[in-house]
């Protein structure tokens, strides 16, 4: 059976600049603190391509490890990384813009689905809870970038 790709992408506004975003989505274990049932460990490298990072996802015993490797470095607006694992395998980017009033983050997820068809019809099936998995994670993390950034230096040229 072959793969098949499907293609993920979320878009938030984020009141805060750019720097600010892209520092806090690009310090990959304190994912842990905005990213539910997550938890990250940097295994390798510094940060930029080459860095390797391990997001373990799950609830107690049932989970599973997603290994990643940055394969593109752009501070403060892009770091691509490519899935390694056994069950995500794929790329993932993750895109800051600035916005009026702060920045847009997008985060996009180009993912091989296994099992052919039966992968493709077990995806149709979760990838409505992947999205909002993904919606909730993004505001999350907005709301910690806001609450550390004061309200008078929020707004960047857009």
């Amino acid at each position: 059976m072959t793969a098949r790709t499907v293609h993920v992408e979320e878009r938030i506004a984020v009141a805060a600049p750019p720097e600010k975003v892209f520092a806090a989505l690009t310090d990959w274990e304190r994912q842990s603190d905005w990213i539910a049932f997550t938890k990250v460990v940097v295994d390798a490298g510094e940060p930029g391509v080459g860095q390797r990072f391990t997001a373990t996802t799950g609830i107690g015993p049932a989970g599973f490890a997603d290994q990643m490797e940055v394969t593109r470095w752009e501070p403060p607006h892009r770091a691509d990384v490519v899935h390694l694992g056994k069950v995500v395998r794929g790329t993932g980017s993750f895109q800051v813009a600035p916005a009026p009033g702060g920045s847009w983050l997008t985060w996009i997820e180009d993912l091989e689905l296994p099992l052919g068809t039966a992968g493709a019809a077990g995806f149709k099936a979760i990838g409505p809870a992947a999205r909002l998995f993904i919606r909730r994670s993004m505001r999350a993390l907005a709301r910690e970038v806001e609450a550390q950034t004061p309200v008078g230096r929020r707004h960047t040229a857009g």
